[in-house]
C-alpha cells in the first residue's frame, strides 16, 4: 500500500474508536443538489446592508469532499454531488449543537476526513463576501470513508495542470473514478441517456411496439459478421450471442404486429478500433406497409430531433471538430456507384472481379481471395469513399450480392433498395425494403453459404426457420438499424467509441492494484 492509503487506514480504525461508523445505514435525506443551489440561491439587501435569504433556508446534501481548508477556527470544504460542486462553510461552535467536548470537529472533520470520503449535511445556504454561494454546515455525518485517494488535479501559480486523470486506459478501466473527477465525461453519458429517450419518444409516437428478442441464437443471421460461439448444455447444442436482431423482429411482423422496435446490445466477434466494440448497442425498427424512401424521411425526422433536444439551444446544428454538421434534412442523397466513381473515377458497376482486384492492389487496399465482387465493392468503399461523406448522406442502391436480405430494385437491375447513413465520415445507420420474397430469400442465402465456403467468416448463415416464416408471407416491410454508440459519439463530439461507453471492452490487468 501508499502512504496515502495506509494513514486512510488508520483513520478508520480511529473512527470506529471514537464510535463512528464509516459505512453506517444507507438512509440519509437529501433536499437538495449543489448545482441547482447554486443556480437558484435568492437573497434581499436590506436598507441597514444587511442580507436577507428567500430561499434555501433549509437544505441536506450528500456527497463527496473534493477540498478542504482551515480558516481559523473555520473550515470550507467543497463538497461534489451528482450535479456538481457547491463549498461548505463549517465552524465548530455550531457544527452538530456545538459540543465542545465532542471530538467531531476538531478531530473528525479536521484530521480523520480525507479527500473523497462521503458525507452528508445539513444548514443553509448563504452567499460570502466574496460573492460565492457556499452552504452553512450545521449538521454534518460520515457516510463512506474513501481508502485510496483520487487523482484530485493540482495547478500551479502559472496554471500548469498536475495530477490530472487523462490517460485513456487508465480512464476506462476505472471508469468510477473518471466520473469523479472528470465532470465533462459525466456529461457525455447523460447526453447518451437523453439521446436514447428522444429515440423511443419518436418511434413510440410512430406507433410502433418496443419488443425484446432472444440474445443467444442458434443461428446467426440478420448481418454479416463473425459471432461470438458458446454451448448450451442441456440441450448439447451450439449457440451464437446475436450479431443482429433483424430476423426475430421480421418474425413478428409475420406474425401481425405493424411497427416493432428493440434497443439491445449486439456481439460480433470481431477487430476493436475507435468505431468497433465487440459489444455494442443497436436500434432496429421494422413497419409494414412502408418502403426505404419512407424511412429516411423518418431519419431525418428523428435525427433532427436528436440534435435540437441535446443543444442548449434548440438549434439542430452539431460541432464535430472542425465540421458543423446540420442535422435538419433534406439530406443527401447518392448511389454506392455514383459516390465510388465521384471519389475515385472507378466505374464499379462494369468492373469486373479481376479489374476490382487489380485496382485494390494498386491502391494497397487490402483484400483476400475470399472476397467476392461485392465485398471488394464495399472494401474500395470504405477506403476511398467514406471518410468525404461528412454531411448526413444517404448513399443508396447496393448491388444485390452486398444485400442478401434486401429487395430488389422496383426499377434498377442488379440493385437493391438498401441505404445506409454515413455522418462525418462513418455510416451510423442502414436501411432497406425488406426482402419478402421466401424463394428468392433462398437463394440469397444459399449464395452465401458459397461465399463461407470459400472461406468468409463473415457470410451469413442460412436460416431454414426465417425461410417458413417467409413462406407464410411478410407484408411490404421497411427496417433501419442504427447504431447507437456512434450516433452518441455524433452528438457528443466524441472520436472514439470508447468515449461513450461506460465499460469498453479491454485486455484484463495483470496484476490489478
Amino acid at each position: 500500500m501508499t502512504e496515502q492509503e495506509l494513514l486512510r487506514r488508520e483513520a478508520l480504525v480511529k473512527l470506529r474508536e471514537l464510535g463512528i461508523d464509516p459505512y453506517p445505514a444507507p438512509m440519509f435525506d437529501v433536499t437538495a443538489f449543489a448545482a441547482d443551489i447554486v443556480a437558484n440561491y435568492q437573497e434581499e439587501v436590506l436598507e441597514d446592508g444587511s442580507k436577507k435569504r428567500l430561499n434555501c433556508q433549509e437544505v441536506a446534501l450528500a456527497g463527496r469532499v473534493m477540498a478542504a481548508r482551515e480558516a481559523g477556527k473555520a473550515m470550507f470544504l467543497n463538497l461534489q454531488d451528482s450535479s456538481g460542486r457547491i463549498q461548505l462553510y463549517m465552524r465548530r461552535e455550531e457544527v452538530n449543537g456545538g459540543d465542545e467536548n465532542s471530538p467531531l470537529f476538531d478531530t473528525v472533520v479536521k484530521k480523520l476526513l480525507d479527500l473523497g470520503d462521503y458525507i452528508g449535511i445539513k444548514g443553509f445556504a448563504f452567499r460570502t463576501k466574496t460573492g460565492e454561494v457556499s452552504v452553512h454546515v450545521q449538521e454534518f455525518k460520515f457516510l463512506s470513508k474513501s481508502l485510496r485517494p483520487l487523482p484530485i488535479v493540482k495547478r500551479d501559480a502559472e496554471g500548469n495542470t498536475y495530477d490530472a486523470f487523462t490517460d485513456p486506459e487508465q480512464r476506462y478501466r476505472m471508469r468510477y473514478v473518471d466520473l469523479t473527477v472528470n465532470p465533462e465525461v459525466r456529461e457525455v453519458f447523460i447526453k447518451r441517456t437523453k439521446l436514447i429517450k428522444t429515440i423511443r419518444q419518436f418511434l413510440d409516437e410512430l406507433g410502433l411496439l418496443e419488443v425484446e428478442t432472444p440474445i443467444l441464437q442458434p443461428i446467426h443471421g440478420g448481418a454479416s459478421a463473425r459471432p461470438f460461439k458458446s454451448h448450451h448444455n442441456t440441450l448439447d447444442m451450439p449457440l451464437y450471442m446475436r450479431i443482429a436482431n433483424e430476423l426475430y423482429l421480421k418474425r413478428l411482423i409475420v406474425g401481425g404486429f405493424d411497427g416493432v422496435y428493440e434497443l439491445g446490445k449486439m456481439f460480433r466477434n470481431e477487430g476493436m478500433d475507435r468505431t468497433h466494440n465487440p459489444e455494442f448497442t443497436m436500434l432496429e425498427y421494422y413497419v409494414a406497409y412502408k418502403d426505404y424512401f419512407w424511412l429516411m424521411e423518418q431519419t431525418e425526422r428523428m435525427l433532427e430531433r436528436v440534435a435540437r433536444a441535446l443543444h442548449p439551444s434548440g438549434d439542430s446544428t452539431v460541432q464535430i471538430g472542425e465540421n458543423s454538421i446540420q442535422f435538419a434534412g433534406p439530406y443527401r442523397r447518392l448511389t454506392m456507384f455514383d459516390a465510388i466513381q465521384e471519389y475515385t473515377g472507378l466505374n464499379v458497376e462494369t468492373a469486373d472481379e479481376a479489374e476490382l482486384r487489380a485496382y485494390c492492389k494498386k491502391e494497397h487496399i487490402e483484400i483476400d481471395a475470399s472476397m467476392g465482387k461485392a465485398k471488394l465493392i464495399d472494401e474500395i468503399f470504405g477506403e476511398k469513399v467514406e471518410g468525404h461523406l461528412i454531411q448526413p448522406t444517404f448513399l443508396i442502391d447496393y448491388p444485390v450480392e452486398m444485400s442478401p436480405l434486401t429487395k430488389k430494385h422496383r426499377s434498377k437491375a442488379g440493385l437493391v433498395e438498401r441505404f445506409e447513413l454515413f455522418v462525418n465520415g462513418k455510416e451510423v445507420g442502414n436501411a432497406y425494403s425488406e426482402l419478402n420474397d421466401p424463394i428468392d430469400q433462398r437463394e440469397r442465402f444459399e449464395e452465401q453459404l458459397e461465399l463461407a465456403k470459400r472461406g468468409d467468416e463473415e457470410a451469413m448463415a442460412l436460416d431454414e426457420d426465417f425461410l417458413r416464416a417467409l413462406e407464410y408471407a411478410m407484408p411490404p416491410t421497411a427496417g433501419i438499424g442504427f447504431g447507437i454508440d456512434r450516433l452518441t459519439m455524433l452528438f457528443t463530439g466524441q472520436s472514439s467509441i470508447q468515449e461513450v461507453l461506460f465499460f469498453p471492452q479491454m485486455r484484463p490487468e495483470v496484476n490489478p492494484g
